[in-house]
C-alpha cells in the first residue's frame, strides 16, 4: 500500500508554451474535479505550468480536462498516481542533503520530463535525491541530481533517461567517484 501525500496520492502537471492558454487549462482542471491547485504560474522562458494534487481518479479527470484545452500550446505533461516520497520533498524544497557517493545528473528540456525522470530514478534504485531544479534559472529546462552506490546510480540513470525519452533529454551524466568539493557545486 502506498502512503498518501498530504494533498492526496496523485500528482498531475501540464506544461504549456502560452500563458493565456495556461489560464484556460488551469480553469478547466480545477472545475473538472476536486483537486488542490499546487502551482499555476509562468516560468522561464514564457512557459506556463499547472500542477495539481489529489486522489488518483480526481487528478486523472483533471488532467484529461486540461489536456483537452491545451491544444497546440502543450509542451509536456506528467501524471503520477503515487510519486516517490523523496520527490514530494524535493518538489516542496528543491534540495535535500545526503552523504555524497556516486553522483548522477539527469537534465531535460521540460519540467514534466524532469519530474517523470526523478520519480522513475528514485523508484528504480536505492538513491538519494539531492537537487531538483525546474524551469527558473535554467532557461525552462530542469535537472535532477542524486547520489548513491555506483550500481544504484547506474540503474537510476537508466530509468530516468527512459522516462525522459531521447527527444527531451538534455543531459545524462554519472560521476563514479566525486571529489568532496563537488557537493559545494551542487
Amino acid at each position: 500500500m502506498h502512503a498518501s501525500a498530504p494533498d492526496g496520492p496523485a500528482l498531475g502537471l501540464i506544461e504549456l508554451c502560452a500563458i493565456a492558454r495556461g489560464l484556460v487549462v488551469c480553469d478547466a482542471m480545477v472545475k473538472q474535479a476536486p483537486v488542490r491547485l499546487v502551482r499555476a504560474a509562468s516560468t522561464h522562458p514564457g512557459k506556463y505550468v499547472v500542477q495539481v494534487r489529489g486522489g488518483v481518479d480526481e487528478v486523472d479527470e483533471a488532467m484529461k480536462a486540461g489536456l483537452a484545452e491545451a491544444r497546440e500550446a502543450l509542451i509536456d505533461r506528467v501524471f503520477l498516481p503515487y510519486p516517490h516520497a523523496q520527490l514530494d520533498a524535493l518538489l516542496a524544497d528543491g534540495r535535500r542533503d545526503a552523504p555524497l557517493e556516486s553522483v548522477g545528473a539527469l537534465e531535460a528540456f521540460s519540467i514534466a520530463a524532469t519530474i517523470r525522470a526523478a520519480d522513475a530514478a528514485l523508484k528504480a534504485a536505492g538513491i538519494n535525491g539531492l537537487r531538483l531544479v525546474l524551469a527558473d534559472h535554467v532557461g525552462g529546462k530542469g535537472h535532477f541530481i542524486f547520489t548513491g552506490l555506483l550500481h544504484d546510480a547506474e540503474e537510476a540513470l537508466k530509468a530516468g533517461r527512459a522516462a525522459i525519452g531521447e527527444t527531451l533529454l538534455a543531459g545524462c551524466e554519472l560521476i563514479a567517484n566525486p571529489h568532496p568539493d563537488l557537493l559545494g557545486a551542487l
